[in-house]
């Protein structure tokens, strides 16, 4: 009769009931899982993929560098030169005004008529494409993207080199991948080799960047990509160092390990910086908004951005173009307390402008410009005033840069260590770690998205922005499956179960029922709704509606590999055996059981509970203690 239960396993009824000898005894017909694995063969070619991209994006990088060396020659000097020169030596005079304007023209042509991707900064643009495209960036992103940056910047544009060669690597990376028979998730490291290995190549800062490339793109910590990934980095800065040496980014003099007081500070104006760059977020999308509700065509925008950007030009012009001597002078100490400021000021107000203007550059130098400008100014007033605590404004610049940047990306370790490498300061180490984890407090607290996410969470992308090992991972099959089986026989008929399953019993309310034959031996499951199919007669056989083989999981497999495995073979519900007896089913794993899973973890996550009670201790231990 449908409906009898089975013992469970380790009853000593029955036992496990044995599945159909009709499988071997090895099982060779059922469809069991795939057997989960770090790595497999492929990603040796990834990663041989990944370093012949690295060498072309540090080529790529060489040759943007120079590009925008010649355009601002050209632009500000007169003159035919690679060198990447500050345009802040010009004899223009109030006509330096126009050469931003000029360069907004080209770039607003080259977006409405080119792409419009490459707009921005484009690291939210390759965050999008990867969360919601399968890392597929449009080809002509390729060339692009580096051109109209080289214009924007060359012209004056406040934006480092760096953010436009990410984009680019990144786009090269995934034109690779579109070019190749890969998978997205490989399509997604090769994009994200590119991004590392082009920041790697302007900075030498290898580790950084397969950081960032972690925080912002892969959003995964697995050997599958970060092999590929850190092997590109290493590529890139080995060219790197080949071509322009090993030498520090932003050169700084030695400086001494702080002190307790010092470190003190430095956490306090980690936190300050946090505030600070949570105001910068919003003045960024405040002022697209602003664009947003212009009565013109998008593509004058960057032309009166480019206006923006001159006039604050003429009256400072240390704020155009890259600006990357500015911020090695910030952390040498090479600027006045009056010029800091004023520094950070104007090149706030005309970053903002030109960036929400939707110009083509990216945003890390010039946050680290106003950041070290910011920390180093605060550390100028606050030595004399603390003259005890051993306050460098050197190290207050360097952490200022770092935690700017932190607070606004949320790329916190990656602004630590990138930070470290660019400077190549040890002693900076630590008041970077308390700094930037100040900053990121008071982001994560004060703020929703960040500087990099805050454009595509409008278009209602959700960006992940925690990363977790999967729970579903570790827990055994065994460990979740239900054991008190319901059962139907083969050679019942639909009718006689369809009765049952009208009846009411608690018993009959399951979604799927494993199928016995004639001897006891599985055939498989049947589902509820294949058991009211009315497109079947009441005359029919139970066992009619399988599959010549049962779909099964092992008690040792995890939630992980079963969930997959019932999603590849569409089903709700699979039936549980042993490894070492694969010819005995123990119980039956549902999608409900799946469910019921995560209790435990929201339980870890919500549920404050205290094990041990100090006064309840003390008053036990005192009630045990005998008498004297």
């Amino acid at each position: 009769m449908p409906g009898t239960p089975v013992p469970p396993p380790r009853s000593n009824a029955a036992g496990p009931l044995p599945v159909s000898p009709g499988l071997g005894d090895v099982m060779t017909a059922a469809r069991m899982p795939r057997k989960s694995a770090q790595l497999d063969q492929r990603v040796l070619l990834i990663s041989a993929i990944a370093v012949l991209l690295a060498s072309a994006c540090a080529l790529i990088a060489q040759w943007l560098t120079a590009l925008i060396g010649i355009v601002t020659n050209l632009s500000f000097h007169g003159r035919w030169s690679t060198e990447l020169t500050s345009p802040a030596g010009n004899h223009l005079g109030p006509w330096v005004i126009a050469v931003p304007v000029v360069g907004g023209l080209i770039v607003g042509a080259m977006a409405r008529w080119g792409s419009a991707a490459i707009r921005g900064h484009g690291i939210p643009e390759a965050m999008e494409q990867v969360l919601l495209n399968q890392s597929r960036i449009p080809p002509r992103i390729t060339l692009l993207k580096p051109v109209s940056s080289a214009i924007a910047i060359g012209t004056g544009g406040p934006f480092g080199a760096e953010g436009p060669i990410i984009a680019t690597g990144g786009a090269l990376g995934s034109l690779v991948g579109q070019l190749m028979h890969v998978t997205a998730i490989e399509r997604k490291t090769l994009l994200a080799s590119g991004a590392a290995a082009g920041m790697a190549a302007v900075f030498g800062s290898p580790i950084s960047a397969v950081i960032l490339a972690i925080e912002l793109l892969l959003f995964e910590l697995r050997p599958r990509s970060l092999i590929p990934v850190a092997l590109a980095a290493t590529t890139a800065t080995g060219i790197r160092y080949a071509m322009v040496g090993s030498q520090a980014v932003f050169a700084m003099p030695q400086v001494a390990s702080p002190g307790a007081g010092a470190l003190l500070f430095y956490v306090a104006l980690g936190a300050l910086l946090g505030f600070v760059s949570v105001g910068v977020t919003r003045a960024v999308y405040a002022v697209e908004d602003a664009f947003d509700h212009l009565p013109i065509h998008w593509m004058w925008w960057p032309a009166l951005g480019g206006l923006a950007v001159g006039v604050v030009g003429w009256f400072a012009p240390l704020t155009l173009g890259v600006g990357y001597t500015n911020i090695e002078q910030i952390v040498s100490g090479g600027f006045a307390l009056n010029a800091l400021l004023f520094l950070c000021a104007m090149k706030f107000l005309s970053w903002v402008i030109a960036l929400g203007s939707g110009t083509s550059g990216g945003t890390l130098a010039p946050l680290f410009t106003i950041g070290g400008a910011l920390g180093a100014a605060a550390g100028m007033l606050a030595a004399p005033l603390l003259p005890r605590l051993g306050i460098d404004p050197r190290i207050a610049g360097l952490v200022g840069m770092a935690a700017m940047f932190a607070g606004a990306s949320r790329a916190v370790l990656a602004s630590i260590v990138f930070a470290f490498e660019t400077t190549l300061q040890p002693a900076g180490l630590l008041p970077l770690l308390g700094g930037c984890s100040m900053a990121y407090l008071v982001s994560c607290l004060c703020m929703r998205q960040t500087i990099m996410t805050e454009k595509i969470a409008r278009r209602g992308v959700r960006v992940p922005s925690e990363y977790a090992a999967d729970y579903l991972d570790q827990v055994l099959v065994r460990d979740s499956c239900s054991r008190d089986l319901t059962v139907l026989n083969a050679a019942d008929e639909l009718g006689t179960v369809r009765r049952w399953l009208a009846s009411g019993d608690a018993k009959a309310q399951f979604l799927g029922y494993p199928v016995l034959d004639a001897a006891g031996n599985l055939r498989g499951i049947v589902t509820r709704r294949q058991l009211l199919d009315a497109q079947n007669p009441d005359a029919r056989a139970v066992g009619e509606l399988l599959a010549a083989a049962p779909i099964i999981v092992f008690e040792d497999n995890s939630l992980r590999e079963a969930a997959d495995h019932m999603v590849e073979e569409k089903i709700g519900s699979v039936a549980v055996v042993a490894r070492e007896a694969p010819q005995r089913i123990v119980g039956v794993l549902t999608r409900g059981d799946l469910v019921t899973a995560h209790t435990r973890r929201l339980s870890e996550t919500h549920d404050a509970n205290r094990h041990i009670r100090i006064r309840q201790a003390i008053r036990e231990r005192m009630r045990r203690t005998p008498e004297s």
